[in-house]
């Protein structure tokens, strides 16, 4: 295990039981969770709170929700539950975070926080292709989520960008939806499992357009084709489309707590148990330790994991306390 030297605290600060960073579904649930559990619990939501979601047009597949609800207004309803039960939400960035010491510390500019327990839920973020035209089309075509929006391009042409196993994954989950998948790859071979490559080869709607990348996503009020450079011979041809997945890869949100807590291999929060990290007292759910399932519902689930896991530590802390 991950092991450090923890720090004595200092100077003042605002103190709470559990301070929660993040507010996309796992750091909003976290909170519902840790209020009900009779914790006083803070949540640091960020200048651009709610997470990936309020970059979603239409949500389908979360559970309670018969019609389609847009991305931004479940948030909405995921905030306004967790007000009402008295969640203090702080709309600002954390500037710094200390889990070498005890209390743990949080920075929001020039204002100190402190808690026994922190509940990391900072999320993930998706790569992005870095076209002008890409921001342009995000939640008018341009998706990084196959999962989430593919039933939006049921009977369409779509194009996957990438070729590793979330891109594959996505070809193969999107052959069953779409009319045409076409996989556009900067490579010759694909970068997925071998398993997962000879699914996608034995579709018969999934094309591979090779060694290519996209410079452009066309269209006027919503995709309708990318403008795609071949990298050998640099020409450049059009491919009409109804939607373009992303899937090149995720970034997660660790900068502030990198080199005091263990790490995956590709950078995501380590777990030990469900929600436990390397330090005891530090939490972590959703996006930023699961690089695998990466959906709202089940960011929440952690959520109320890592929750209800704090409570059960402050519990244990207070049991310690108690016997000194």
């Amino acid at each position: 295990m991950f092991k450090i030297e923890l720090k004595p605290e200092s100077g003042s600060a605002e103190k709470h039981e559990i301070i929660i960073i993040g507010s996309g579904p796992a750091g909003l649930t976290a909170g519902i969770y840790a209020v009900r559990g009779g914790a006083d619990a803070i949540i640091i939501a960020g200048y651009a709170s709610g997470g990936q979601l309020m970059l979603t047009t239409e949500v389908e597949n979360y559970p309670g929700f018969p019609e389609p609800i847009l991305g931004p207004e479940l948030m909405k309803r995921m905030r306004a539950q967790a007000e009402r039960l008295g969640v203090k939400i702080i709309d600002k960035d954390a500037t710094g975070i200390n889990l070498l010491t005890r209390p743990f510390e949080v920075n929001v500019e020039d204002i100190k926080y402190v808690a026994d327990a922190v509940i990391l839920a900072m999320g993930a973020s998706a790569r992005e292709l870095g076209l002008p035209s890409e921001q342009k089309f995000k939640g008018k075509g341009v998706s990084y989520c196959a999962v989430c929006d593919g039933m939006f391009f049921k009977g369409t042409d779509v194009a996957i960008v990438g070729g590793g196993d979330t891109a594959v994954e996505d070809a193969i989950y999107m052959s069953n939806i779409a009319r045409n998948v076409y996989v556009i790859h900067r490579r010759d071979k694909l970068r997925a499992q071998a398993v997962m490559q000879r699914r996608a080869f034995s579709r018969q709607n999934i094309k591979f357009i090779w060694n290519s990348e996209v410079v452009e996503i066309l269209g006027d009020k919503k995709v309708n084709g990318v403008k795609i450079r071949n990298k050998l011979t640099n020409e450049e041809t059009t491919l009409n489309v109804d939607g373009v997945f992303v899937d090149i890869g995720h970034v997660p949100n660790t900068s502030l707590v990198k080199g005091q807590i263990e790490l995956t291999d590709a950078g995501y929060i380590k777990l030990y148990g469900e929600t436990g990290t390397s330090i005891r007292g530090v939490f972590a759910a959703g996006d930023i330790a699961d690089h695998v399932y990466r959906q709202a519902v089940t960011a929440a689930g952690s959520g109320a994991k890592a929750a209800l896991d704090a409570l059960r530590y402050l519990d244990e802390l207070k049991e310690q306390r108690n016997e000194q």
